[in-house]
């Protein structure tokens, strides 16, 4: 097993934060055996998701190689939006404290909720397209087309009409199975493109929090629309 930042596992310090908490204020440990036992937590509850991560990598079936590089990649990106998105929570909660601010600050955790859930939804479609063997190969339907050809050329009568007939349902599960191709290709691409745009938007919206005047009722309505923006754009990932 390797180890990794906790830093990098918002989920890991999480679960560190909690121990920390019930071995102040439950358990009364001391200092020295609290810290040390959160740090030795958080560390390997990292590690376990690390891994976890990169087992769930290695599934990845999808018959071509192209595309398994480009889910990876897009797992990869997806990974780097939470640490984004949970940075964007914590300095939202900073600058947003008044009270006609809450609207905002509430609608930006919203949309850093929907950023978290960005990895499990590319794994479940990972799944889903993963396992080639369940599609038609079109190499091997256009081999046994190429067969059928050839045996065509000595047939007649009745034997010629049977093997049209079968040349004419490959030619066409050929078809099919480019399409179920292409439909994977147009899937994962525009899962691409989606978390492309995220990444754009989530840090428009951070660099916007940082320099707008949070007291200029426009300034926070162009805030909340942006954010608005880019809830929506993460929501088509379940229409992918």
């Amino acid at each position: 097993m390797r180890i990794v930042n906790p830093l990098n596992y918002p989920f890991a310090i999480l679960i560190s934060g909690i121990c920390f908490f019930l071995g102040v204020r439950v358990i009364k440990l001391t200092n020295v055996i609290i810290l040390l036992s959160t740090m030795a937590i958080a560390f390997i509850s990292s590690t376990i998701l690390a891994n976890n991560n990169l087992q769930n990598n290695r599934k990845i079936d999808l018959d071509n190689k192209t595309l398994e590089i480009e889910l990876n990649q897009v797992k990869k990106e997806a990974q780097l939006l939470v640490n984004k998105a949970e940075n964007l929570r914590l300095e939202a909660k900073k600058l947003l404290h008044d009270s006609w601010q809450m609207e905002l600050l509430t609608t930006i955790e919203y949309s850093c909720d929907r950023t978290l859930e960005l990895p499990q939804k590319i794994e479940d479609l990972s799944n889903k397209l993963s396992g080639g063997d369940s599609l038609l190969s079109v190499e091997e339907l256009e081999n046994k087309l190429k067969e059928i050809k050839k045996k065509k050329k000595s047939t007649a009568g009745v034997a010629l009409q049977k093997i049209q007939q079968i040349e004419l349902s490959l030619m066409r599960n050929i078809n099919l199975a480019k399409e179920g191709q292409s439909a994977r290709e147009a899937q994962v691409f525009s899962l691409t493109n989606i978390i492309t745009e995220s990444a754009g938007l989530l840090q428009q919206l951070q660099n916007k929090l940082r320099t707008a005047d949070l007291t200029n009722s426009q300034e926070l309505n162009d805030l909340q629309a942006l954010t608005q923006e880019l809830t929506n754009l993460q929501e088509n990932v379940y229409l992918v």
